[in-house]
């Protein structure tokens, strides 16, 4: 079976890369589940060592707003698409025409590559709760309308609604996932405006000082790495039967405060951690995080069999044995 991930060298994308090749099966076409011989992964840098060495893997460097490069990339027996590539939310903000470029059209030309196969490819497509903002609920449930107040939110939730369209279609068996804030992320910040909430836990447990542009008050709708891998795989195997005409929801999560945070870092490494974040107002990133809905009521993706963390002790934890024991060996 021969899938492709883009966005292959961020986080998520060489997590699943090494799920997928620690001889996880997927769902071919036909219904029947293949292990994955072929592994194709794409994005404007090179995935880790480990990844590339493995003999089923082919990497591949490249723009995702090239129609032609994508359509070169996507051909042949390809199977399954996990479509991961973006501008991340305050790079999408400050840079419209590149947000545009990446997210919009990038995601149109892998829909479109997708279309051109022989039989329709299971897509993934990643989404985000930033397809909501403006005057929400306290709590958003399955059918609040989408409202994004980022060019980042509108240009997921067409996102979404190119996946449904095609899968309507019949041109893919699409699904899409909108993910919380992702937490904790492993390696550097990036232009992401919830990348404090990384590393808020990272750079403290790794001896390093860090900048909280939030009050302490702030919360935030969150999922860790493990999960949310987990989710990928779900997502995939789910009977298109069960995903009905709407592709799109949302994730379970949990809603967690800056502060309690905080508690979680003072109890997995003590006062000293807690003690390198400092707090520095940004107002950009507040006004942008404010718009994002800190609570979900995810009826049907739990009843869809996703999973959400239990408490944000057991998130710091996955970290430290996952991802500051790899940084560190």
């Amino acid at each position: 079976m021969h899938v492709v991930i883009t966005g292959a060298a961020g986080f998520l994308g060489q997590k699943l890369a090494r799920k997928l090749l620690s001889g996880e099966a997927l769902t071919a076409p036909g219904g029947v589940k293949r292990e994955v011989l072929k592994l194709t992964l794409f994005d404007v840098g090179t995935p880790a060592a480990d990844i590339v060495q493995d003999k089923r893997v082919t990497a591949v460097t490249g723009d995702i707003g090239d129609g032609a490069v994508v359509r070169r990339l996507i051909a042949g027996d390809v199977a399954s698409v996990f479509h991961f590539a973006a501008v991340v939310s305050a790079g999408a903000e400050a840079d419209f025409d590149l947000g545009m470029r990446v997210n919009l059209d990038g995601t149109r030309h892998v829909l479109e590559a997708c279309r051109a196969l022989k039989a329709p490819p299971r897509v993934v497509f990643t989404s985000s709760a930033a397809v909501y903002g403006g005057d929400m609920p306290k709590v958003i449930a399955d059918d609040t309308p989408l409202t994004p107040q980022t060019s980042y939110g509108a240009q997921k939730a067409i996102g979404e609604f190119m996946v449904n369209d095609m899968s309507r279609k019949g041109f893919i068996d699409g699904r899409a996932l909108r993910l919380p804030t992702i937490v904790v992320r492993p390696g550097k910040p990036n232009k992401a405006a919830s990348t404090w909430a990384s590393s808020i836990i990272r750079e403290p447990l790794q001896g390093d000082d860090v900048v909280c542009p939030v009050d302490p008050s702030v919360a935030m709708y969150v999922l860790s790495p493990r999960r949310v891998v987990e989710a990928f795989v779900h997502a995939h195997e789910l009977p298109a039967a069960k995903l009905g005409f709407n592709r799109a929801l949302f994730l379970p999560g949990i809603t967690v405060s800056v502060k309690e945070m905080l508690d979680a870092l003072k109890r997995a490494g003590g006062q000293k951690a807690v003690d390198r974040v400092k707090f520095v107002p940004d107002a950009m990133i507040r006004k942008i995080v404010a718009g994002w809905p800190p609570r979900f009521d995810a009826v049907r993706a739990r009843a869809l069999g996703f999973k959400a963390d239990d408490n944000y002790d057991q998130i710091v934890q996955a970290f430290m044995q996952d991802d500051l024991r790899r940084n560190a060996a």
